[in-house]
């Protein structure tokens, strides 16, 4: 059952990463340089992620810069000090050419606390982290221990719970059975530090307006 819930997850980050691209999973790791744009095949790993990043065969794709895999990396790096289990991702066994690109296998992490910093924090990455409930209620305490709240989705049979466990959570987009199924005249926007407003259909008529007060003090 952990191995289904592994490749479950796995599959569900490949399709919530933005840009594409097709790699090969791998618990190893590889060697990389600390500044991809300063290395030798920079430039000619660059344009081959962008190449195949279009590519509508793609699946999953590097992140946006060496900042942000710097980023993802220490979050790996503090989910271990904090006694998490990495179930599976790392480095993705690459050709050569892609050795300086920004690359990250999704990462599934276990057994850690439901206060840790992994578990609470915006990573911005392929990153999940799995914890165990033993009830409705204690599944929504997890969901909201938080300072973000921008989407969710939630896994279930049971459309009625499904519907009573959405409306408890406190961000602002919910996905039931699905991930990123959007129709563009819903809104969209997050609650908490996730930020505040709507926009998508009616809502981006206010959102991207801007409203100017004009006052005339009559005699």
């Amino acid at each position: 059952k952990l191995e289904q819930e592994k490749d479950n997850l796995t599959s569900l980050l490949e399709r919530h990463q933005e840009e594409r691209e097709r790699v090969r999973l791998s618990e190893g790791s590889a060697e990389r340089s600390p500044d991809p744009s300063e290395a030798d095949g920079g430039s000619m790993a660059f344009e081959l992620e962008k190449e195949l990043t279009l590519d509508e065969n793609t699946k999953l794709g590097a992140l946006i810069s060496p900042e942000h895999l710097s980023k993802v990396e220490e979050y790996i790096k503090i989910a271990k000090d904090e006694g998490g289990t990495v179930l599976t991702g790392g480095y993705p066994n690459l050709p050569k050419e892609f050795k300086n690109g920004n690359w990250i296998s999704p990462t599934v992490i276990a057994d850690l606390d439901v206060n840790s910093r992994c578990s609470t924090e915006e990573i911005f990455g392929p990153v999940v982290t799995i914890h165990k409930f033993s009830n409705e209620k204690e599944a929504i305490e997890i969901a909201n221990n938080t300072r973000y709240g921008l989407a969710g989705s939630i896994w279930t049979n049971d459309l009625e719970k499904a519907n009573r466990v959405a409306e408890s959570i406190h961000t602002g987009m919910i996905w039931i059975n699905t991930w990123l199924h959007r129709d563009l005249r819903v809104p969209f926007g997050g609650v908490k530090d996730s930020g505040v407003g709507r926009e998508g259909g009616k809502w981006s008529l206010s959102f991207f307006s801007e409203a100017m007060n004009i006052c005339i003090k009559h005699k």
